[in-house]
């Protein structure tokens, strides 16, 4: 028989074994259900690395040798889950340039125009701000240099739609740049605002979508065109020399459809009568009918308004039919380097579309100097350069303020900033470059010189009215 004594050791030993099988044993039911739905979302939503940090201390404190309860263990996996762990995602992301995508007209038609008219601009602005490292954006605390990725859309509006898709949906580009042209204006636009997108155009006017502007807030339009002041000053100054009619021919496409549009509302409001007006197809080859119509009809004006593939050879059939009205206008392309070098001397009194001249500042001589000096005549522009570079200034100064590459926040500082640019101060109003930040309007070759001639206020020389006649042979 057992002593009182050894029975007391041996109770004590029971209680000991019983105490330790408890803490050993499985956990209840309810605990592991804790723990099952603790765990699970542990391993979805921490790194590797954390995981093995956080399912460490929990099997040690399941273990027994620190003899912690089981309730506890639970209590702390809990407050793992619950408490943020730093990620990533409370900073922005590793970033080491900005891409910009275009869809530009490197062949067809209008590629004369592209690399004559924007191009010059990107090509010397763009290795500009990259030399001085790029563009400052607070939110990575550095300068970011800009990468251009750019397809060929051959001046064809369908290619252009399909390539500004891929460049946004595909390529993921932080910024879209402008196609080149009216009706390529026209189409880019939707797509830009769409996919919220900021757009500053270049190349092309809005008459067509200027109502359009409050329902695309992302679209901002820089280059001056038909209503944006053009026609209306080229109007007064007819007027104010006489001029009572006008013979009008315009390419077949929304270049040409608006300006022909609102000439035949300003002409009229100045008491210039449209005499003859005829619309002619993009590939037209022989402009000798037109011509010779203009010509029957003894207009003291003549508008060509067309893309320069139309502008050359229509100012090359005038001067073979010795047609040299008044006043003979055309543009786009007669505001291009390219048109003075192809007919010298002949050029003398055209007019055409405008922004500036040498003249018109020393600020936009700077300019001139600085996409001009050593370079052919060819790609000079003396209507849209200055825009366009106050343009990309723009979007500079506006990514700079808004300290981010977001859309929304930039579309809002270029929506209601002013800025410091080449034109002066200068802002948008309701999506339009404002026409008081343009230096010019209308042009015309004087003494080899494309000098500003409207409005008045803004003239660099006195428009010469009538032009004189072509040179002889």
């Amino acid at each position: 028989m057992f002593s009182h004594k050894k029975w007391t050791r041996l109770s004590a030993l029971v209680m000991i074994v019983s105490m330790v099988l408890s803490a050993c044993g499985a956990p209840t039911p309810e605990v592991i259900e804790k723990e099952v739905v603790v765990e699970k979302p542990v391993v979805q939503t921490v790194v590797v690395e954390k995981e093995k940090v956080v399912e460490k201390p929990v099997v040690e404190t399941v273990v027994v040798e620190k003899e912690v309860p089981v309730e506890k263990v639970v209590k702390e996996t809990v407050v793992v889950q619950v408490t943020p762990v730093p990620t990533p995602t409370t900073a922005a992301p590793a970033k080491d340039k900005i891409v910009v995508g275009m869809s530009r007209p490197l062949s067809g038609p209008l590629a004369v125009i592209g690399d004559s008219a924007f191009r010059p601009v990107y090509e010397t602005w763009v290795p500009m701000v990259n030399a001085e490292g790029g563009i400052y954006v607070k939110e990575y605390g550095k300068k970011l240099p800009i990468e251009l990725k750019i397809y060929d859309d051959k001046s064809d509006v369908g290619t252009m739609t399909r390539l500004t898709e891929k460049l946004i949906v595909e390529d993921k580009v932080d910024f879209l740049w402008p196609a080149c042209g009216t009706a390529f204006i026209f189409a880019q636009a939707p797509i830009a605002n769409k996919y919220g997108y900021v757009l500053v155009t270049a190349e092309g006017g809005a008459t067509t979508i200027k109502d359009m502007l409050p329902s695309l807030p992302y679209v901002f339009v820089t280059l001056s065109f038909s209503d944006w002041y053009q026609l209306p000053v080229l109007a007064d100054l007819l007027a104010e020399k006489g001029a009572k009619t006008a013979y009008i021919m315009y390419i077949a496409d929304l270049h040409g459809i608006e300006y022909s549009g609102v000439a035949g509302i300003e002409f009229p409001k100045k008491g210039i009568d449209i005499v003859g007006i005829k619309s002619v197809p993009p590939d037209i080859k022989d402009l000798s009918p037109i011509i010779k119509e203009a010509k029957a009809s003894n207009a003291d004006v003549f508008c060509a308004f067309a893309y320069p593939d139309q502008i050359m050879p229509a100012t090359g059939t005038s001067i073979e039919l010795g047609y040299s009205p008044k006043a003979w206008i055309g543009g786009p392309g007669v505001n291009f380097g390219f048109y003075h070098a192809a007919f010298g001397p002949a050029v003398e009194g055209i007019i055409g579309f405008t922004t500036f001249a040498r003249k018109s500042s020393p600020a936009l001589n700077e300019l001139a100097d600085k996409l001009y000096k050593g370079k052919p005549e060819e790609t000079n522009d003396w209507w849209g350069h200055p825009l366009y570079w106050a343009a990309l200034d723009i979007w500079k100064a506006a990514i700079e303020k808004a300290g981010t590459l977001d859309q929304d926040k930039i579309r809002d500082v270029l929506a209601t900033e002013k800025f410091d640019t080449v034109l002066g101060t200068t802002w948008f109003e309701n999506g339009l470059l404002a026409k008081e930040c343009h230096p010019g309007e209308i042009g015309q070759w004087i003494n080899g010189v494309y000098e500003v001639i409207g409005p008045k206020d803004k003239a660099t020389a006195e428009m010469v009215y009538p032009k004189p006649s072509w040179p002889g042979p």
